[in-house]
């Protein structure tokens, strides 16, 4: 049985007496004593002799030491019934202030169960010596306490105890103190400091003293600690100035803060006893604070008030040192301080203005202010001289001294530079020198001086035709450097365009600029026009500038195709007629259209419809003509009713619509040739009819022979210029017919390589003057607006050659073979072998 086991003073086994109840065994106690600190494995009994018990049955009954402790202090050796230590032993940490230590064991054995209690007494050895709590102790007595006073000192402790622990204590050597110890035997010594001597502060104001403490081991151990003892002051001596008087000089106008000087009184006395507080003393009606401060703890003594050495040049000053002892003593002492005169007046700048604002034509020498610069101070200090910083168109002239004029030194622009700030600097003579600054701010007033300026000498416009009446065309503007009423804008319109009043093409907002259109334009009647816009400002007297406004009017599809005779009655039905053995691309009918527009809006194109089911006609898109795609069949209807339209190329495109039966006859010999049919009865041939064929050949035949004059005078004009020919725009198709438009303007002509693809380009000449732009009427060739064709104003009378050339050209271009191969059989036979053809991308040059 295992027994638990408490540490301390007298531990003892809990289950002891129930197992002596169960057992019927009595316990007896086994007393041993060993000292602290033995060395482990020292033997300090023998169980099996005190147990009575043989050595060799220890094992076989199983010997058991049991204790309470952390430790195990002790253990039993089975082979020789020893028991010894087995751990280290201090009986200062086991039992600290206990005058006896003991270890309590419980050593057990079974077969039959016997239990004993052990008891180990831990014997004191002098291994500790005596140590103070504090590292130094401080005793505060007063100087005047009297001999014979006691003092108590700090006690000193020793972990050992009996004869081990503290028995004495010893003072170092000194002449003013003694120890008085109390106390000693079995019990601890304790001590008193006794004052022998008075204390004198001034002399020594601390004393410091070694205090040892001796414990009574064999041999004695021992411990110190310091005794500081501070000698507290009495109030017994008085404050004391340095000088009897002091002395000091400071500037006048001396900023606050400034230090005029340091005072210094001295007390011997500590503390408070010996801290000085300085004050100042009034008399009479003076009193120093009112300029000066004193720093109380200190005695620095600094500016407070104004200086003025003017007002007073010096001041005789009573400080009074105190201190602060509970019976305070004090010392007067006294301080002159002298003003020291300095340049502390700066020049003073004074501007009387005579006009203000300046105008900007000022004459140069006019006065503009008058400038007067003093100074308060007297003699050289006093003396001032002044200038003008920086660069303005300003000077200061000096009349009189003091006394100066500002005048105008330069051309003064208000549209450069609106206002000037002159600043006039002034310096006296004192050293260090004082200055002073004033600015003048010179404000420069406007004159019209300026015209109203256009941005550009020309303006263009470009408008839409058909733009609604009072709408906005452009916004003319005009800027005036001047300001004010000088600077304020009007416009007016001036000129006529091509003797007609521009007042009746638009008009012009007098304030706004704003040109608005007093009629629609129609590009076919209008193309440009131009006139002035002058701009007035509202100075005395105005002024004015034009500028030049160009209005090109810019075309829009607003003219639908027109169908050209004999086809051109509106509603009518028109009859072709075609045999029935008429082969694939039969002509039957050409249709012929013009657009009053221009350019892309007057490109016509031509599209056929005919019956669902019915595919024998076809319409060439760019030539309007109507041929057969095949042979007749029995199958074919007798009459076919087609519908063609005809579209031109703007946005939206407009189109014209055109009628006509085809009607199939058996023979040739039944074909009339018509160029208007109308549908009549078929037993009768009317006069109407008559009249109609016979003013259709005769406007034909005029035609032709006035196409073939045309051609005959412009190949024999002397000065005419081909380029220039504002006759309609005639355009070829791939299948050799030809188209016009009605537009009045001028081309330059080219000429395509390719036969079957082949058309008569048409350019417009440069007017108004921008750059070039083509009308494709093939579709594939492109020219723009940022491109230019030659043109020349005057070229040479063209020679007959040239007319047959142009002709001959004309005819060979529906032709299937190429030009430029039987250009070379044709340029010999007309001796112009030096004209080169060359065909590039579908384009047929001829070169001279």
């Amino acid at each position: 049985l295992k027994a638990a086991m408490g540490s301390g003073r007298n531990n003892e086994i809990l289950c002891l007496p129930i197992v002596l109840l169960l057992s019927g065994w009595s316990a007896a106690q086994i007393s041993y004593s060993i000292s602290e600190e033995v060395d482990k494995g020292t033997v300090i009994g023998n169980l099996a002799k005190d147990l009575n018990v043989n050595v060799r049955d220890l094992q076989t009954r199983n010997l058991n030491v049991v204790s309470g402790y952390s430790k195990r202090y002790f253990e039993a050796n089975f082979k020789t019934g020893d028991l010894y230590v087995n751990e280290r032993i201090d009986r200062e940490e086991l039992c600290p202030n206990v005058i006896k230590c003991t270890l309590n064991l419980e050593v057990i054995l079974s077969n039959p169960m016997v239990l004993r209690r052990i008891e180990v007494t831990i014997a004191d050895l002098n291994d500790n010596a005596p140590t103070f709590v504090e590292k130094s102790f401080s005793l505060n007595i007063s100087e005047s306490s009297p001999a014979g006073e006691h003092f108590l000192l700090p006690l000193a402790l020793d972990a050992d105890t009996g004869s081990n622990s503290v028995k004495t204590y010893r003072l170092s050597a000194n002449e003013y103190f003694s120890l008085d110890i109390q106390g000693g035997g079995e019990h601890t010594a304790s001590a008193e400091l006794v004052l022998q001597k008075a204390l004198d502060r001034e002399k020594q104001a601390v004393v410091k003293l070694t205090l040892t403490a001796v414990d009574g081991g064999k041999p004695p151990n021992t411990g110190s600690i310091q005794i500081i003892v501070h000698v507290l002051d009495v109030n017994d001596n008085t404050p004391m100035f340095s000088k009897t008087l002091y002395k000091a000089r400071v500037n006048e106008n001396a900023p606050a803060g400034s230090l005029v000087i340091h005072l210094n009184a001295t007390d011997l006395d500590e503390g408070d006893n010996g801290r000085v507080i300085y004050t100042f003393v009034k008399r009479a009606n003076f009193d120093p604070a009112d300029l000066f401060f004193i720093n109380a703890e200190t005695g620095e003594i600094t500016v407070k008030g104004h200086l003025d050495y003017e007002a007073q040049s010096a001041y005789e000053i009573h400080v009074q040192a105190t201190d602060r002892g509970p019976s305070p003593r004090r010392a007067n002492g006294k301080l002159l301080v002298e003003i020291v005169d300095v340049n502390d007046n700066a020049p003073e700048i004074v501007v009387t203005s005579l006009m203000n604002p300046v105008r900007e034509d000022t004459a140069i020498g006019s006065v503009v202010a008058l400038v007067t610069v003093t100074d308060k101070d007297g003699g050289e200090n006093g003396q001032t001289r002044g200038k003008l910083a920086g660069s303005t168109p300003f000077k200061l002239i000096s009349n009189y001294k003091n006394y100066y004029s500002l005048v105008v030194d330069g051309p003064l622009d208000r549209e450069e530079r609106s206002v000037y700030n002159v600043t006039i600097i002034a310096n006296d003579e004192g050293i260090p020198s004082l200055s002073a600054s004033s600015v003048v701010n010179v404000e420069i007033s406007d004159v019209n001086d300026n015209a109203p300026r256009f941005a550009e000498p020309a303006i263009n416009i470009y408008v839409k035709e058909n733009r609604p009446v009072g709408a906005r065309l452009y916004t003319i503007n005009a800027v005036d450097p001047d300001i004010n009423e000088n600077a304020k804008v009007t416009y007016s319109l001036e000129g006529d365009s091509n003797s007609i009043p521009v007042n009746s093409f638009v008009s012009i907002n007098s304030e706004t600029g704003n040109i608005i259109s007093l009629q629609s334009f129609n590009y076919e009647e209008l193309k440009t026009f131009q006139f002035k816009v002058q701009a007035t400002d509202s100075g005395v007297p105005p002024l004015s500038s034009n500028v030049t406004v160009n209005v090109f009017i810019l075309d829009e599809n607003d003219n639908t195709p027109t169908i050209l005779a004999p086809y051109s009655e509106h509603g009518s039905v028109n009859s072709e007629n075609i045999p029935y053995s008429a082969e694939a691309g039969y002509f039957v009918a050409k249709i012929r259209a013009v657009d009053a527009d221009s350019g892309y809006n007057a490109l016509l194109s031509y599209h056929l419809s005919e019956p669902k089911g019915n595919n024998l006609f076809r319409i060439g898109t760019s030539t309007g003509e109507i041929r057969t795609k095949r042979r007749m069949s029995d199958n074919d209807l007798k009459t076919h009713p087609l519908v063609v339209l005809v579209s031109d190329n703007g946005e939206p495109s407009l189109s014209a619509t055109v009628s006509i039966d085809v009607v199939v006859v058996e023979s040739t010999a039944e074909i009339q040739t018509q160029l208007r049919h109308v549908p009549v009865k078929e037993d009768s041939f009317s006069d109407l009819n008559l009249y109609l064929l016979i003013a259709t050949v005769s406007v034909s035949v005029i035609f032709l022979l006035s196409f073939i004059s045309l051609i005959v005078v412009r190949c024999h004009r002397t000065d005419g210029t081909l380029g220039r020919y504002s006759g309609p725009m005639i355009t070829t198709h791939p299948d050799g017919s030809w188209s016009y438009s009605k537009a009045t303007q001028q081309y330059d002509v080219c000429f395509s390589s390719d036969t079957l693809k082949s058309d008569v380009v048409v350019f417009p000449a440069p007017f108004p003057p921008v750059d070039g732009e083509l009308i494709s009427i093939n579709g594939v060739d492109t020219f723009t607006r940022t491109q230019t064709l030659p043109h020349k104003e005057k070229v040479s009378s063209p020679k007959p050659w040239r007319c047959r050339l142009l002709i001959l050209t004309i005819i060979l271009l529906p032709l299937g073979s190429d030009i430029c191969s039987q250009w070379q059989t044709i340029s010999v036979q007309m001796n112009i072998s030096h004209w080169t053809c060359r065909a590039a991308d579908s384009t047929v040059s001829l070169l001279n």
